[in-house]
């Protein structure tokens, strides 16, 4: 069976809900109706009652009652619908109107009601004297069928009306649910027009119900987050092919060099040599590639050993002080501490920032390295002297083959520009978070890491 829209369901449910409350005001309407002219039968009675008793006042047996005969038929001809039997303390009938109803009619004092033939009774019994034990027997008995034809006519108009409402209210229901979700539609329409060349489209959130513009803002995020991933997997792709280009060409070109002619074996050694430059520094690149797609997929998981830092951040300095003396720049840390981390990749990551740093402090500056362990974790900071990074270039510092220098060195054998975005995904890996700071004549990499081991 086909799903029913949510338009259907809403009209379906506008349509029961008008039901079952036109039904109960109907129920409740019919049965106030009724108690209402059970109440009228009641006065009626009540003062016919009295009328009766004072025009048989005199009547104490059933000899006594042909002298007020007159009076009783007179007074009860005031009333077409209202017919009378009375009977002695000893059962025998005195007068009897109503002679088509049974004999025995309810004898107990109180309203009653009879169904006889097609006709409606009202009967009422009371006793002609009050008090006296052995006086007569009066049974009023009030025709109310015109009472009942009313009251099936009212029920056959309550059933008309709430059939004739719930259909009302189904079909203004599917209208007002129609037009009421008509954003939801816009919605739609936007999501399946999404394509590569269609994510800068954007829901209109001001013509949005409150109910929906929250969802509208989720779903504007969604395509801005498609947006941003969507061009940088873009710009990723120009930028593999591009740092390839180069080494791809240079291979290329300097094998049809050395095959144009025969050459000594030495030459041939050499374009060999040559070659595997090129195809390391490519191997490489492809590895430092897979790498971060790992990190990318949560693959990356460190494994967790006792380190200390300033140990582990000793041995790169002294792996980098030759390099540093070279260039006149000065090398230190400050600081100790304690953290559970994968020794592989701590140490990739922070020989990556303290290459970078190097390559950009000038000679004569220095480079500093400050640990602290802090309660809630654990600082490191990678700091450097020299020309300072503009504000607007620091959120792009850990894009893939980003470079602060806009003149990009094409096939460059030592910087692609994958190492700070490698560090952020080991950083990433065990926790932490890295940022950069700059100034005027300085820059600060900021490592937090979680915990204490």
């Amino acid at each position: 069976m086909p799903r029913l829209s949510l338009s259907g369901r809403l009209a379906l449910l506008f349509a029961a809900c008008t039901a079952v409350v036109s039904l109960l005001a109907g129920v409740l309407f019919s049965r106030a109706s009724e108690a209402h002219f059970i109440e009228l039968d009641q006065q009626l009675l009540d003062g016919k009652l009295i009328a009766l008793r004072s025009a048989l006042q005199n009547v104490t047996t059933a000899s006594d009652f042909p002298r007020d005969q007159a009076r009783l038929l007179d007074e009860l001809s005031h009333q077409p619908d209202l017919t009378l039997r009375i009977s002695g303390a000893d059962g025998q009938v005195w007068f009897n109107s109503a002679p088509a109803l049974p004999a025995s009619l309810p004898a107990a004092a109180g309203l009653h009601s009879l169904e006889q033939a097609g006709t409606a009774y009202r009967i009422y019994s009371a006793q002609l004297t009050p008090g006296q034990t052995d006086s007569a027997q009066l049974t009023l008995i009030l025709d109310i069928t015109h009472h009942q034809h009313f009251l099936q006519r009212m029920q056959h108009l309550i059933w008309l009306t709430v059939g004739l409402s719930a259909l009302a209210t189904a079909l203004l229901g599917a209208w007002a649910a129609r037009s009421g979700l008509r954003p939801l539609r816009s919605m739609s329409a936007v999501a399946a027009s999404i394509s590569a060349s269609s994510l800068t489209q954007r829901l209109p959130q001001e013509q949005m119900p409150v109910e929906l513009a929250e969802l509208a803002s989720s779903f504007n995020a969604m395509l801005g987050r498609l947006e941003e991933s969507f061009q940088r997997l873009s710009a990723f792709s120009a930028d593999i092919a591009h740092e390839l280009r180069t080494p791809l060409s240079n291979l290329l070109t300097h094998t049809q060099v050395t095959l144009t002619r025969p050459r000594p074996i030495e030459d041939y050694r050499e374009a060999l040599h040559s070659n595997l430059e090129e195809l390391q520094w490519m191997a490489q690149l492809v590895n430092d590639m897979l790498y971060l797609a790992k990190a990318d997929h949560g693959l990356l998981t460190p494994r967790r050993e006792a380190l200390e830092l300033a140990q582990e951040t000793d041995m790169l300095l002294e792996f980098y002080g030759p390099l540093a003396e070279d260039a006149n720049i000065s090398l230190s840390r400050e600081g100790n501490g304690r953290f559970a981390g994968d020794r592989g990749m701590l140490r990739r990551a922070l020989s990556n920032l303290l290459d970078n740093a190097l390559r950009f402090t000038p000679a004569g500056g220095s480079v500093k390295v400050l640990i602290s362990q802090r309660p809630a974790g654990l600082s490191l900071r990678i700091e450097n002297t020299g020309e300072g990074i503009a504000q607007e270039l620091l959120p792009r510092l850990f894009d893939r083959f980003y470079r602060v220098d806009p003149a990009r060195h094409e096939g460059s054998h030592e910087h692609a520009g994958l190492g700070l975005a490698i560090t952020q995904s080991i950083i990433r890996a065990h926790g932490g978070q890295i940022g950069c700071e700059s100034g005027s004549g300085w820059t600060r990499f900021v490592i937090e890491l979680p915990g204490k081991e």
